[in-house]
């Protein structure tokens, strides 16, 4: 068997790993000329690193990335609303791993380049069209310029290129992404260890909140602090579809004036970040189908969602893990593939929602609402069954409570030698 897989992000690479694992064929081929590893920071969950563990790089990953012990929500005032622990600290067999994206890129490239040889990565080829003739799929692509590259079949086609994917126009055009009037603005700083020094605190409410939390532990003591500003969009921001197009930093800094708490400084550390980026805030609809005879959709190409409580990465590890897994099972791959997405497609669906309504961070917007100008004690806001609800419904949606992610082996059971 021969595996197409279109786009070279978390989902392609981590995917392409997972069906080398398995004794699949395949190749992965991304639009951009050279695929550098760039990017701010990602969380990567129990239940992922659980599965980048069976894949031999958990300890790669720790090695290079922070491993959080606490989460915790604060008011615009930055009084806290609720903390847990986090990871090993909570109790997992697995570390919940916080990385920049490029640290993580560079660990999944050496990786591909290491197990399946050079030749397993495309660059500068951008899927335009793709067709399925009987058993095979046919992929047509075109360089950055425009210019035809050629033809690529494959028994199986994974999209795995993202929110703006061309494998999933394919099956939904005119589908729009859906805009919410709102933007991030993100960086990465240097600064001192703050809180427990392995804290992602999220600060604010459903309109105006921050989100922070250390990535790589520093030489120097420091540690380097990944952010995300979540605020309204002001005029003559980029149009929708822009992506990671670099701000005007002092946006960022006048919407969060006043925000200097005596745990950190968060204004501080925009204006102190010498480049800062900006993207709209969107996400897609949920998607009836994602897979089509030998095609199918994973990662954002499957399942874009707004970027709360830490989901995309994860879960788009996970659906990789599972679809290799319903190759194993099945031996007609057409089944394999309508078996992965039964298993996946209603809980993607369901987070895409969550996660427009703010999803566990629903505790902030309660306590605003319910307490605008703060309070003595958050349990005359919020009772300690509404904060232990919040976060635990949420964490078994994205199926990485406790409970389940240490009670079960890896999607990828492979028969062992006897």
């Amino acid at each position: 068997m021969q595996v197409i897989i279109v786009g070279g992000g978390i989902a392609g690479l981590s995917a392409a790993l997972s069906l080398h694992q398995i004794g699949v064929a395949c190749r992965v081929y991304e639009s951009v000329p050279r695929l550098a590893p760039i990017g701010h920071g990602i969380n990567l969950q129990p239940n992922a690193v659980r599965e980048l563990t069976a894949l031999g790089l958990g300890d790669k990953l720790a090695s290079v990335g922070i491993l959080p012990a606490e989460l915790a929500f604060y008011n615009k005032h930055g009084q806290l609303i609720w903390s847990e622990p986090r990871g090993k600290a909570a109790g997992y067999r697995w570390p919940q791993i916080s990385i920049s994206r490029g640290r993580l890129h560079e660990v999944l490239l050496a990786a591909i380049d290491e197990r399946l040889g050079p030749q397993a990565l495309v660059t500068g080829h951008h899927l335009i069209g793709l067709e399925q003739r009987g058993d095979k799929v046919i992929a047509r692509f075109t360089d950055p310029a425009g210019k035809p590259v050629g033809e690529a079949e494959g028994d199986l086609l994974i999209g795995a290129d993202g929110i703006h994917s061309a494998v999933r126009k394919h099956f939904y055009p005119g589908e729009a992404a859906v805009f919410d009037g709102y933007l991030h603005y993100r960086g990465i700083v240097e600064g001192e260890p703050y809180l427990t020094g392995r804290s992602m605190a999220v600060v604010g409410h459903r309109t105006h909140r921050a989100i922070v939390y250390p990535i790589a532990s520093l030489p120097n003591g420091k540690v380097l602090i990944n952010w995300l500003a979540y605020t309204k969009i002001p005029a003559g921001s980029p149009p929708l579809e822009a992506w990671d197009t670099v701000a005007d930093k002092s946006h960022a800094v006048e919407r969060f004036e006043g925000w200097a708490f005596p745990w950190l400084d968060i204004r501080g550390l925009f204006a102190r970040t010498e480049r800062v980026l900006q993207l709209p805030n969107v996400d897609r609809d949920p998607i009836p189908r994602w897979s089509f005879s030998r095609v199918t959709l994973i990662g954002d190409a499957a399942h874009p969602m707004q970027p709360v409580g830490a989901q995309a990465g994860s879960q788009a590890v996970v659906d990789g893990r599972v679809l290799a897994a319903s190759l194993i099972a099945n031996a007609d791959p057409v089944e394999a593939l309508v078996r992965y997405q039964d298993q996946r497609i209603a809980a993607m669906n369901d987070m895409i929602i969550r996660n427009r309504n703010l999803g566990l961070e629903a505790v902030l917007q309660m306590a605003e609402e319910r307490a605008p100008n703060g309070f003595a004690r958050i349990t005359d806001v919020l009772t300690q069954e509404e904060l232990e609800t919040t976060a635990s419904s949420f964490k078994k949606a994205a199926g990485f409570d406790l409970e389940t992610v240490n009670s079960r082996q890896s999607y990828v059971e492979l028969p062992r030698a006897v």
